[in-house]
């Protein structure tokens, strides 16, 4: 185990290579890694938001208000279906969960049950129909959702908003988002880096639900504003502010869509090009088809957008939005289209912005604690045993130190105040098998072995332990990094890094190191014998 191989020396030059070159980038500006040639890393470390400054926000899913919206939809389904299927209805009463349909000829009551059975879907996600459909006394039907299904809306709409947040977050190029979950129905995000906290909430809290509804044109909508709103349409603006009268039906949702960019229109001026799936282009161009010379609305979060009028029939499944659009706007809306739509409002529970001084602050504490932890370390080793065995484990450390920073700088994992708690332990760790080998090496000379016998001997048998060792603290923080969030995550990901690097420059450089002393000097005694 103390010969010095030739494969040890090439892998610790390599190592001290790879430590060095992904390491140096730390130590320029931005404008001097910009001028770096292109086949140089240029990767620094990533901080965290805690170390520098960022938009930290607390989100709360508005569940109560999408189940409303479910059962607004629902009730809008209802009036369709038994529309199409011809069964005349005397009233909708809404209820918590569905709606209670009275319908005005008792005759028709089997039919109004088959057409709205025939909707219910077989199986909703969670395996299980979601909506179910019963008669009641006289001439009504409920139809509603299960108690399961409205119970599984709060934590799936938690679980989809997480993913579409993170979408947009990744849209704006902020590396390394935290965002996790907290309780039943609230979503933490924080952004370090980011420099705008209103654009962050901006484009995280627009809902983005964007619709293609027809335009009403059998109804007034000078009776519309007089209060005479017919049942089946809602009365809103256009983009240029005139009231105008919608249908509720959504003949296309953002659902359907699969791509959006940014394009320009007929006049040179920025619009939103966008492409629909197979199904959304079949019913958009069955749509187009039936309603050329009609207008159609294009609705975002309740608002129009613009409603053009349908020249043709639009079959190949791509069109455009035109609006008053500037470039910075239409590329916000391509981003919020093609992160999809948040199934549930946020709330802002809590907004807090981490200033750069505040996270200067913590980089200088942590670059304190660092360096002080390391000189406790290093007067250690030195006293206890001497400048050459404590030397070669200072050399070790340093090494260690490069490896670790060369490894986050490289796979850009985040570093935070945590993790620097993991970087000091890491420290204390590498030194650890060093303290073993040496120990061993005392023992063994003790015993009256030569020196060669007796460094031989501290290597293979304190291998074991040191490797033992390692494994445990290598799971434990496998298991913080699979199952933590934030700062437990990047402090597990240092100390799983560190846990590797500190194995292998504490035995290697060892190994290299007194290797070549125990060429070159050849020694009589031990130095750390006694």
């Amino acid at each position: 185990m103390i010969q010095l191989s030739r494969w040890k020396i090439i892998v610790l030059v390599a190592s001290l290579l790879f430590g060095l070159l992904f390491t140096f980038p730390n130590l320029l500006t931005q404008e001097q890694r910009d001028a770096l040639p292109g086949w140089l890393p240029k990767n620094t470390l990533n901080l965290g938001l805690d170390l520098q400054g960022g938009s930290y926000l607390l989100l709360e899913v508005d569940v109560p208000e999408m189940q409303r919206a479910r059962i607004d939809n629902l009730v809008e389904d209802t009036r369709v279906t038994l529309n199409e299927a011809q069964v005349q209805i005397s009233g909708l009463q809404r209820e918590s969960n569905g709606v209670v349909i009275s319908l005005a000829n008792a005759g028709q009551i089997d039919a109004g049950l088959r057409a709205l059975r025939d909707t219910v879907r077989a199986a909703g996600p969670s395996g299980q129909a979601e909506r179910t459909v019963s008669r009641l006394s006289g001439d009504r039907i409920r139809f509603a959702y299960t108690d399961a299904a409205m119970a599984a809306m709060g934590p799936t709409a938690v679980d989809q908003s997480i993913e579409v947040v993170r979408r947009r977050i990744d849209s704006l190029g902020t590396r390394e988002p935290s965002i996790t979950r907290q309780g039943a129905d609230r979503i933490v995000v924080q952004a370090p880096g980011e420099s705008d906290p209103s654009q962050l909430e901006r484009v995280i809290g627009q809902t983005a639900q964007l619709t293609f509804q027809m335009v009403d044109h059998e109804n007034s909508v000078q009776e519309a504003l007089a209060g005479a709103v017919p049942p089946d349409a809602v009365l809103m603006t256009d983009e240029f502010g005139q009231p105008l009268l919608i249908k509720r039906r959504v003949l296309v949702s953002g659902e359907n869509l699969t791509r959006a960019s940014v394009g320009s229109d007929q006049s040179g001026r920025p619009a939103i090009d966008f492409r629909f799936d197979g199904q959304g282009a079949r019913r958009f161009g069955d749509a187009t088809a039936q309603n050329v010379g009609r207008r159609f609305a294009i609705i975002l979060d309740g608002r129009v957008i613009s409603a053009p009028n349908i020249i043709s029939p639009i079959t190949g499944g791509s069109g455009q939005i035109t609006g008053n659009f500037t470039i910075a706007s239409a590329s916000e809306l391509v981003n919020l289209l093609n992160g999809g739509a948040l199934p549930a409002p946020l709330n802002v529970e809590e907004r807090r912005v981490v200033t750069a001084e505040l996270g200067a602050d913590a980089v200088a504490a942590g670059a304190l604690s660092t360096a002080l932890g390391f000189l406790v370390i290093v007067a250690f080793m030195i006293l206890s045993y001497g400048f050459l065995f404590g030397g070669v484990s200072v050399v070790g450390l340093i090494l260690n130190g490069l490896l670790i920073i060369a490894a986050m700088s490289l796979t850009q994992a985040t570093l935070t105040l945590p993790g620097i708690a993991g970087l000091i332990l890491t420290f204390a760790v590498a030194v650890d098998a060093n303290v073993l080998i040496y120990e061993r090496m005392r023992d063994e000379a003790r015993q009256g072995r030569s020196v060669i016998a007796s460094m031989d001997a501290g290597f293979n048998r304190a291998m074991g332990t040191i490797v033992d060792a390692n494994l445990t603290t290598l799971v434990a923080a496998m298991i913080m990094f699979m199952f933590g969030a934030g700062p437990v995550r990047g402090f597990a990901w240092t100390l799983t890094i560190g846990v590797f690097t500190s194995v292998l420059t504490a035995v290697l450089v060892a190994q290299v190191l007194l290797g070549y002393w125990l060429k070159v000097a050849k020694p009589k005694k031990l130095p750390i014998a006694e």
